[in-house]
Formats: C-alpha cells, sequence, structure tokens
C-alpha cells in the first residue's frame, strides 16, 4: 500500500521494527493508529537520540492526515518543519546552508548544499518517500512560527487572555483560568506567588474576577488601576484596607506599570489573537501547524506564555464536542520545569487538567523531555503511549523506569523487560510501549520529510517567516465623511436616569484619548427553515455611530460586534476627553424608539447565509464562517473513515490471520519436507554406495540384500521428492489466495478514500431572514469608543475590539 493511502487511513508512518539482536529492521512499515494519539504520548530521550525527528514525524504524519498541531518550541528546533523542499535540489537548499560548517569540512557551501540535498534524497528513498510526500505535506497545512513578544517572527498578543471566555464557563474552570494567567504576569514582575498564601495573587484574582463577573475585559491599563481601587471593599471578611492597604497596593500597581512601561513591551500586545481556532485552522479552515517559539525568553516569560496558552487551549476544548477521532495534537517540545513531581508552577494544574480531560474532546497531547528525572510519572501515567529513546546515563534510565514500573503498574510494564528492551536501543531507535498494543516494541523511526538543520535563531526565523508575514495595512483612516465627532468638550457628559452607559476598553499607547459616542445594542434572532433543517437561534451586538443630521444612530453602518462584553472597561481613562453628545442621546425616551427602528432594519436586512452539506446532513450554525464549517465537515469525516476502516478491519481480520496461519505452517511444511528429502537423498548415496563397494569387497554373499536396501532408499527419495512438490503448491495456492484478499482489502480502501474525500464534498448556500415574531432586541447602551489623535495629528480608532 502506498505511502498516500496510509495517509488518508489514519495510520501514521513511524518506521519499521527493529531487531536489537540482528539489528535488521522488518520489511514492512509501522503504522500506528492516529486515534491511539487521544490518550496522549510521552517522549523521553537524550541529545542526539532522536526524539526531534521521532516527533516531527508525528506531527507531519499529523498533518497529512487533515489534523492541526499547537506547538510550544522553547529551543527552536521545531520551527525547521518550515524547511521543506519538495524538489529536493542544491537551489532549496542553498539559502540555509551554514557557511561555516562548509568550511569545516573544507568544502563550498554550493558543494555542501548538492551533497545535503543528495543525502536527504537518499534517506527518503530508503524510506519508501519522495519529493511528492513533501508537496503533500505543504498543501495539508500551513506552517506559521509565532514568536511572542518578539517581531521576528508573527507576533501573538496575549491580551486576549484577559477577557473573559466566550459562552462563560462554570466557575471551577473560570477560577482555574484567572489563576493560571495572575500566577503567570506576577511571574513576569518577579513574584512568586501562592494561590491560596499570597496577598498580590488574591487581590488580582478578586479583581479579574469581578470584571468577568460583569463581561468586562482588562487591559494591563485598566488592572492597574483597579489595584489602586478595586470595585470592592471586602477580601473575604476582612476590609480591603485591613488585608492589603492602599499604600502597599501601590507598589503592586507600580510593580505592573514597569511592566508596561519597559522598551519592547508593546511586542507583546501587538499581532494575532491568542485565539486556539485560528492558531489550529486558518480563516478559510485548513489545518495549520502553529509553533510558538520562547527561545528567546526569560523563565519568567515561558512561563507566562506557556501558561496562558494551556489555559487557552483547556478554554477552547470544553467548547468542543466529544469524539473518538483525533481532532488536534498540542506538541511541546520540553516539559522540563513546566511538570514538576512536588512543585506546583502556574502551567503545572492547566496540563494535568489536559491529559486527564482531553481525551473526551479528540485532543492529543504529546509531551517530550531529555531531562527524565525532574517529571510528575504520576501525572503522566495518563499518557496511554511512551517512547523511550537513549538516555545518557545509568541514573536516567533506572529513574524512567522506576517511574514507569511505578505509575503504570499493571499496564505491561516490568523492570525485566524494560531493561532488556532498552539495553537494544540506539540512536533513532525507540521503545514503544502502546496501551492499545498487546506488548512493548523497538522500531527505528523513519526519514523525516522536514529537513533538520537545528535550532533557529530568531534572525533566521525573520528570514524565513518575512514571505509569510501580511502585508503592514495602511494606517485608518481619519473620521468618515458624515460620522466626524464634534469639537471634543474637556467635560464627560451627566445622563439623566434611565440611560445605560457603557465604555470600550482602549489599545495601550501614546496621544490624546478622545471618547466618542456610539450606540450599542444587543439582539437575539432565530433563523428556522425545517426543509434546511435549519433552527438556529443566536445573539449579535451591533455598534453604530449617530447621524449628523437627527443624532439617531446609523443602524445601516453598525459594525457588528463578535464578544462585545468583553471589549467593555470598567469605566472611562483619567484624563480622556469626551465629544459633544447629540440631544436625542441624552433622552431615555430615545432609545426606545431606536429598538423599535433596530427590529425593522434587523427583520429587513438581518438575514443570514447557512452552509449546508447534503452528503453528511449537516448545517452551519448561525454566526459559523466557512472555514470553520469546512473544518468542522473535516472532523466528521475522520470520524466516518475511522468507523468505516474498523468495519473493513473486522470484516477481512479473521480470514486474514487464518490465511496468514495456514501460510506459516504451510512455509514450515515446505522446509520440513525439503530436510527430509535431503536426509532421503543422502541416505540413498550412503546405500548406493555401501552397495558397490560390498559388491567388489564382500564377494557375493550379501549383495542381494544391500541392492534390495539401495532400491529401497531410492524410492523413498522418488516418495520425499514428490512430497516437497505437493506442499510447494499448496503454499503457491495459499500466498495467491492471501495476495487476492490483500488486493481486496486495498480496493476497499481505495473506494473508502475516495468516498470521504473531503475535497469532493460540496456546500449549498441558502439565505434565511429572521423570523419576525423572535426578534428580540435586548439592551441599548449609550457606548463611548475611545479615538487616539496619531503623529500626524489625525485621531483615529483605539478601541480593543476582538
Amino acid at each position: 500500500m502506498a505511502t498516500q493511502d496510509f495517509e488518508k487511513l489514519g495510520a501514521f508512518y513511524l518506521g519499521r521494527e527493529y531487531d536489537p539482536q540482528t539489528r535488521v529492521l522488518a520489511a514492512e512499515p509501522l503504522l500506528y493508529d492516529s486515534r491511539d494519539l487521544t490518550t496522549h504520548a510521552v517522549c523521553v530521550g537524550m541529545t542526539g537520540s532522536g526524539k526531534t525527528g521521532l516527533c516531527i514525524g508525528l506531527i507531519e504524519e499529523a498533518a497529512l492526515d487533515g489534523i492541526p498541531t499547537l506547538i510550544v518550541d522553547p529551543k527552536g528546533d521545531i520551527a525547521n518543519l518550515m524547511l521543506t523542499f519538495p524538489g529536493l535540489s542544491a537551489a532549496e537548499f542553498r539559502p540555509w546552508i551554514d557557511a561555516g560548517e562548509a568550511a569545516r569540512r573544507g568544502i563550498t557551501p554550493d558543494e555542501l548544499a548538492t551533497r545535503t540535498a543528495s543525502s536527504w534524497q537518499q534517506g527518503l528513498a530508503e524510506w519508501g518517500q519522495d519529493g511528492d510526500r513533501i508537496r503533500r505535506l505543504k498543501e495539508a497545512a500551513e506552517v506559521t512560527i509565532y514568536t511572542p513578544g518578539s517581531r521576528a517572527g508573527q507576533p501573538l498578543s496575549v491580551l486576549r487572555s484577559f477577557a473573559p471566555p466566550a459562552g462563560g464557563g462554570d466557575p471551577a474552570a473560570l477560577g482555574e483560568r484567572i489563576a493560571g494567567a495572575v500566577s503567570g504576569l506576577l511571574g513576569l514582575v518577579g513574584i512568586e506567588a501562592d494561590p491560596l498564601q499570597s496577598r498580590e495573587h488574591i487581590l488580582l484574582s478578586s479583581v479579574v474576577a469581578a470584571a468577568w463577573n460583569q463581561g468586562h475585559a482588562l487591559d494591563l491599563a485598566g488592572l492597574i488601576g483597579a489595584i489602586q481601587k478595586p470595585p470592592f471593599d471586602k477580601v473575604g471578611v476582612f476590609d480591603l484596607e485591613t488585608f492589603y492597604p492602599a499604600k502597599e497596593r501601590l507598589g503592586l500597581a507600580m510593580a505592573l506599570n514597569r511592566l508596561l512601561a519597559a522598551p519592547g513591551f508593546s511586542t507583546w500586545l501587538e499581532g494575532d489573537a491568542l485565539d486556539i481556532q485560528r492558531l489550529l485552522y486558518t480563516p478559510e479552515g485548513r489545518p495549520r501547524i502553529s509553533i510558538v517559539s520562547i527561545a528567546h525568553l526569560n523563565d519568567a516569560e515561558r512561563m507566562f506564555v506557556v501558561t496562558l496558552l494551556l489555559n487557552e487551549l483547556l478554554g477552547w476544548m470544553r467548547q468542543q464536542p466529544g469524539t473518538s477521532a483525533l481532532r488536534a495534537l498540542f506538541y511541546m517540545d520540553e516539559i522540563f520545569g513546566y511538570f514538576p513531581p512536588s512543585a506546583l508552577p502556574p502551567s503545572k494544574l492547566p496540563m494535568l487538567t489536559l491529559l486527564k480531560q482531553a481525551r473526551a474532546f479528540g485532543l492529543g497531547l504529546v509531551l517530550a523531555t531529555q531531562n527524565p528525572v525532574d517529571l510528575d510519572y504520576k501525572g503522566l501515567s495518563n499518557a496511554g503511549t511512551w517512547f523511550i529513546g537513549r538516555l545518557q546515563t545509568e541514573r536516567d534510565q533506572q529513574r524512567v523506569i522506576e517511574g514507569l514500573t511505578s505509575a503504570l503498574a499493571g499496564g505491561g510494564f516490568d523492570r525485566p523487560t524494560l531493561e532488556k528492551l532498552m539495553a537494544g536501543i540506539a540512536p533513532r531507535v525507540f521503545l514503544m510501549r502502546n496501551v492499545h498494543d498487546d506488548a512493548p516494541l523497538l522500531f527505528q523511526t523513519r526519514w523525516v520529510l522536514s529537513w533538520l538543520r537545528g535550532p533557529l535563531t530568531l534572525p533566521e526565523i525573520e528570514r524565513l517567516m518575512a514571505p509569510h508575514k501580511p502585508l503592514a495595512a495602511p494606517p485608518a483612516a481619519p473620521a468618515a465623511p458624515g460620522v466626524a465627532a464634534k469639537p471634543a468638550a474637556s467635560n464627560r457628559p451627566v445622563l439623566p436616569a434611565g440611560i445605560n452607559e457603557v465604555f470600550l476598553a482602549a489599545r495601550p499607547g501614546s496621544g490624546e484619548l478622545v471618547y466618542r459616542p456610539r450606540i450599542a445594542a444587543t439582539a437575539e434572532l432565530h433563523f428556522a427553515d425545517k426543509a434546511a433543517g435549519v433552527d438556529a437561534w443566536t445573539k449579535l451586538a451591533l455598534l453604530a455611530p449617530l447621524g449628523d443630521v437627527d443624532g439617531a444612530p446609523l443602524w445601516a453602518e453598525a459594525a457588528e460586534v463578535p464578544n462585545l462584553d468583553p471589549a467593555l472597561a470598567a469605566g472611562p481613562i483619567d484624563g480622556a476627553q469626551f465629544a459633544e453628545l447629540p440631544g436625542p442621546a441624552l433622552r431615555a425616551a430615545s432609545y426606545a424608539e431606536w429598538g423599535r427602528a433596530l427590529a425593522a432594519h434587523l427583520y429587513q436586512n438581518g438575514g443570514r447565509e447557512f452552509l449546508g452539506c447534503r452528503a453528511l446532513k449537516l448545517t452551519s450554525a448561525a454566526g459559523e464562517t466557512e472555514g470553520d464549517f469546512r473544518a468542522r465537515l473535516a472532523h466528521v469525516l475522520h470520524e466516518h473513515r475511522d468507523q468505516e476502516v474498523d468495519k473493513l478491519r473486522d470484516r477481512h481480520a479473521v480470514k486474514l490471520k487464518t490465511l496468514e496461519d495456514r501460510l506459516r505452517r504451510a512455509g514450515e511444511r515446505v522446509e520440513r519436507e525439503k530436510s527430509q528429502y535431503t536426509q532421503r537423498q543422502l541416505d540413498t548415496v550412503v546405500s548406493i554406495g555401501s552397495s558397490v563397494l560390498g559388491a567388489i569387497f564382500g564377494g557375493r554373499r550379501g549383495a542381494a540384500s544391500r541392492a534390495g536396501t539401495a532400491a529401497r532408499s531410492a524410492g523413498r527419495v522418488f516418495s520425499e521428492r514428490g512430497d516437497v512438490a505437493r506442499a510447494g503448491e499448496n503454499l503457491e495456492v495459499l500466498t495467491a489466495e492471501r495476495d487476492a484478499l490483500l488486493r481486496l482489502i486495498e480496493q476497499e480502501s481505495a473506494e473508502l478514500i475516495a468516498r470521504l474525500d473531503p475535497a469532493r464534498i460540496e456546500l449549498t448556500r441558502l439565505s434565511i431572514a429572521p423570523r419576525k415574531s423572535d426578534l428580540t432586541i435586548g439592551r441599548l447602551m449609550l457606548a463611548w469608543e475611545p479615538w487616539r489623535r496619531a503623529d500626524d495629528g489625525f485621531p483615529r480608532p483605539a478601541a480593543l475590539l476582538s
């Protein structure tokens, strides 16, 4: 079966089984069921063991199967996934050749590029792979390197992590998320805080929880302000001043302010939002390999990023439906320091929660380390697959054995077996223990498709990512005609009772800040079409400018805000000015009238396009983008594929095993018959020789008897020859029967692949208007949108909207 067939049947090509005695590899490839990764995997091996190659190979196989991967790369090795060259030509390798390495070898960079290309091409061929498989890998998934705190790769903003998760969540999960975010933030300013004992941790957690309970987001500036003026006066049973006096709170606020004001910190606020769905899939629904490189960060910054990322991953996971198929992978290239046996760093709790719960949602974790001593093996007992490579010292080997035998008691690990198998581990050879298999085995990893150049530096990442970065967007235009703000007034308007007032959170920055009036509204719409199978309710939030003529909101120009409540601040920023408010916005009665106008506008213009897939009988959800719907369909196809593969396996497994057993016995019989035939031939030769010699030297006496014995021996030889022929014929018949069954399995597999190919899925589009009787207008609020005057003198929007 070709490698492209493995890719489409959920079988990951890891390498080939390895015999430590003969050092011979099996002829058949070692295939790993993708569903086994839902029970997670741990990879342990010293530098040079081939650990990086094995894990990159797993990620490549996942991508070829349409499975996205989110990666934390502490060393820069995994960025090699972007070094894929389908042509396998020297010209493709040449830009990445190290001139210093070429000089040390005494050759030119061009010669080293030629040798490298030839070596990679030969290595791939030895493992049944070629440039065409590399091309399929590049087409299967988009690879992006993120560098939080740096512009070398794609910047990654962490601000969204201080916004409440969409859809809320259970209190325990929200508490864990807040605790992790606060611990990571305090670590950035050098405070090691116990969540149960530290005043700093308790205060910050209470501030964030209070904002989240009101649906408000907090940026660092807002958090600093809330530390000085918290939205509560008690912590537990103590008064705030008794628990944490204002003078001491000022010290904490100053520490966070120094972080915000530090040179270069603005890069932490730039780039893509920390949105797991977008890190796993492109807007068009194509799988992604997102590499979060943290090699350039210090230890506190690394812990901050990893903790936030794990908490975001937990929140995303809990929004997914349950599944038995592999939906996505999370890979961390080194977990040393993030998952210790006794200490409790901020990263440990979310990682442990993922290990315990992610299986039900189809999220697989692959965790790797070259330091097997300081690990929580009890926590890692949730992993169903262990890959153990070459270890540096006897102490490391004994620690792994002790950890596995104690944590996985009864799981197939026993000390004698482990010691015997681990003694045969060579570079690129791993001991695999999979709870879904009967016994552990040794295998050698396949040649990876990506060129393993070694760790990439920030300048190299910048050069690698340059063609993939989006072009810089032109500066936002000044206020559009018809919605320009009137001259700013220095005082905030006083509103009469009955008008709800909110403030959009502002991005950090310099320059004069002016709040401009908008009308924010929420509504609930019901879309129903029985024939199309659509029955969807959706909530939306709109932000509309106010007209110059009558001061009424311009609903036709309103912008939809995906997450309004998390984008709201607790209040205005001190020192900001307010634009003049039109008279109608100061009358509470106007808002009821505007609500009726909005209802009419939504009924006439609020229709939504829904996507349908007749083959799978699925329809997109309200607000679900085409890309996200296609990603969901691809996962459903994976689920169907896994079910059909199980049926195919069950249908033919018994017959195939019976044929294999009969073939084995037939082969043994042929060898036995050949051995007996050879022995009979020797016996006959000896008998005939004895008869001849007896006739010459023994006279006539006994000659007849010796001749008779020789004749009988010759007859038995002819009989044995016939047995060998019949045994060989039986072996040929069984072989032909087995080959015919294998061809049938391949044919059915090809038909299955074609039937469940995502490229063949067609979507239908249907526009549905909201039901008038179910259309509900929620809140109408006066919303102040922050605008900041830029260096060119023009004001531009500064709201922190996702």
